[in-house]
């Protein structure tokens, strides 16, 4: 009878070495992590100025949802997060 040759599996090691031995670092420098979150909070800014607006009663109509605040001012602030979020990615982090 030939012997069977026993198979053992390891789990992958949980070391913050790869297989080269290297450290193993983020994909993104401390930098670009705030860069994203200010992107991010500015985004949320933006989209609490759209809020409001709505009439009390609904028989009548409010021209309140054409004022500067939600149709100028919050869609910039959204593009210029959705921009700075942007460049966070696109930034390479310092060595």
């Amino acid at each position: 009878m030939a012997k069977e040759k026993s198979k053992t599996f390891t789990a992958p090691s949980k070391s913050a070495f790869n297989q080269q031995g290297e450290k193993a670092t983020f994909a993104f420098g401390k930098n670009n992590y705030k860069l994203m979150l200010i992107g991010i909070a500015m985004v949320a800014v933006g989209m609490l100025l759209m809020i409001g607006g709505a009439s009390e009663d609904t028989n009548t109509f409010s021209e309140d949802i054409f004022n500067f605040q939600r149709l100028t001012l919050a869609p910039i602030i959204i593009i210029a997060g959705y921009v700075v979020v942007l460049l966070a990615i696109l930034k390479k982090p310092k060595e």
